[in-house]
């Protein structure tokens, strides 16, 4: 069964970072973290975001976007680069 929330430790472990430094992405807003009395808690779904397991709304977005305007602009290698 996995689990719901992650602590600052937990992640940070998962991370190879220091507790401080999942501290100040959490601050920054790199890391969406729930207040649990005096503790931070992960959710399960951030944490599959921050390893890169999932992608956000925007982050697809993005792609989508990047993948668009390489089309636009690469059409003819493309093309040139299937018949090889």
């Amino acid at each position: 069964m996995k689990k719901k929330f992650y602590s600052v430790a937990e992640v940070a472990l998962m991370l190879g970072i220091s507790r401080i430094a999942v501290f100040k992405k959490i601050k920054a807003g790199v890391i969406r973290a729930i207040r649990i009395g005096r503790a931070y808690g992960i959710p399960h779904e951030e944490l599959k975001i921050i390893l890169g397991e999932s992608l956000t709304g925007k982050q697809k977005k993005d792609i989508e976007t990047g993948v668009k305007k390489a089309v636009k602009e690469y059409k003819e290698t493309f093309r040139m680069l299937g018949n090889e």
